[in-house]
């Protein structure tokens, strides 16, 4: 994780069968190529452990050829380490990749950009 350090980090954890990651990763995907890459960075995390196939995400995302950082967990160890509850999970992080919001698959676009909006300069 220290890779990220300096920026403001979006971590979201997903999986591909489920519509709230669907649309949450084609909004986040259209962000990304609004916003500069210079103030924030994007990390998605595939949870293969709650995917019926584990190269299911790996498909999907071949599919879609979205512009994001995407790594696969060791099952559900990091999902599970963060204490996520749902998907999709984001976490926004400042540039000491301390947390700094939570938001689940119930959270709006607004409340995305809100809390990006407090790490970002």
């Amino acid at each position: 994780m220290d890779d990220f350090k300096g920026k403001p980090l979006v971590l979201t954890f997903w999986v591909s069968w489920c519509p709230d990651c669907q649309r949450d990763l084609a909004l986040k995907d259209a962000l990304i190529k609004k916003m500069s890459d210079q103030h924030l960075q994007f990390l998605m995390i595939h949870v293969p452990g709650r995917e019926s196939d584990p190269e299911a995400g790996l498909m999907f995302m071949e599919q879609q050829n979205y512009s994001f950082l995407t790594v696969q967990d060791d099952g559900m160890q990091y999902f599970d380490k963060c204490r996520c509850m749902s998907l999709p999970t984001t976490f926004i992080l400042n540039k000491e990749l301390q947390i700094t919001a939570s938001l689940n698959d119930k959270s709006s676009f607004e409340d995305l950009m809100s809390a990006i909006g407090n790490v970002v300069p």
